[in-house]
């Protein structure tokens, strides 16, 4: 009921701290947070503000910034559709948000909700019993990839999305396997995010070139009266947004930015089309949406992180994304 009463859409915003090349470059810091609502943005047309369901400041930990979404986590459980995305530029601190460092040592949303998935179980295990599976895809250049299998052979696989009678999404052709621990839900995902697409941009060294969606279900069945609910948690680690010239994006990777702008745009589409009510829902109008649509709209409980940089450099790109 809480979750409920907090709304279908949240919408989190995430200032990061300075990183090394913007300190480098002298950049200034021109990102305000008035109070734990709004947001302010110092660029050529003056002060900008805007208001979310919650702001988070450079200094926030990534506790902090779980432990609003992990009350989520036991809606998917409960059999609600669950959806948790990060939005911002590249480099704006995406994979950070929803990932965490290469070494782990402060995890973000995904092995946290991993985590967060199994301790739940474990607490029910006397009253009902769970079966978690999951599925991991790339959406690169308006291209589904199964990252279960190896890359080559992804490229030759066909992979369709379609709904069950429930209006559930899946995805035929695509690997989907069981997990019996966080630990081995964690190692599926290690073991996907290696075949995953990634290209040095001007941004960023290591910037994804692809949409990364991983689905995990949670079905489970009631041991006194045998009924059962499917759940679903759709974590998604989006590409970044950004103009062309910023990044120097030539050829192939000009190609990929366009794809990725386009998807984004479509995603934005549907969002706004939700939160203002409207009747007719964009969904198809990209895989990306589509593959969401049983995870936005509806029952569904959709949590968004906008990402943000707070340099100078990058404040029209940062008004862009809170826009």
């Amino acid at each position: 009921m809480v979750e409920d009463m907090k709304g279908k859409i949240r919408v989190f915003c995430r200032i990061r701290p300075l990183n090394k090349s913007e300190e480098a470059r002298g950049s200034q810091f021109v990102v305000g947070c008035p109070d734990e609502y709004s947001v302010t943005v110092g660029c050529a047309r003056g002060l900008k503000e805007f208001q979310f369901d919650r702001i988070f400041n450079s200094t926030s930990s990534q506790e902090e910034i779980f432990e609003d979404t992990s009350r989520l986590i036991q809606s998917a459980v409960d059999g609600y559709n669950v959806c948790i995305f990060a939005y911002g530029q590249t480099g704006s601190g995406k994979t950070f948000t929803m990932i965490g460092d290469k070494e782990l040592k402060s995890p973000g949303v995904m092995p946290r909700a991993f985590n967060r998935i199994f301790h739940i179980v474990e607490e029910n295990k006397t009253k009902f019993d769970f079966k978690v599976s999951v599925y991991m895809l790339e959406l690169y250049n308006e291209r589904l990839l199964d990252l279960f299998v190896n890359p080559n052979e992804a490229f030759s696989k066909k992979i369709e999305i379609k709904k069950d009678k429930k209006g559930l999404v899946f995805v035929q052709g695509a690997e989907t396997k069981e997990a019996a621990s966080a630990e081995m839900l964690f190692a599926l995902f290690k073991q996907g995010c290696m075949n995953r697409h990634i290209a040095p941009t001007k941004m960023n060294v290591e910037s994804s070139r692809s949409h990364l969606i991983i689905g995990v279900t949670i079905e489970s069945t009631n041991l006194t009266n045998g009924s059962v609910t499917y759940g679903k948690l759709s974590l998604v680690d989006l590409a970044g947004s950004e103009r062309a010239a910023k990044t120097g994006a030539k050829d192939e990777q000009l190609k990929e930015a366009n794809s990725i702008n386009k998807s984004l745009s479509a995603l934005s589409d549907v969002i706004f089309a939700l939160s203002t009510g409207q009747s007719f829902i964009p969904y198809r109008n990209n895989k990306l949406t589509q593959l969401m649509q049983d995870s936005l709209g509806g029952n569904a409980k959709t949590l968004m992180f906008v990402n943000i940089s707070p340099a100078d450099y990058n404040a029209e790109e940062t008004v862009i994304s809170l826009t």
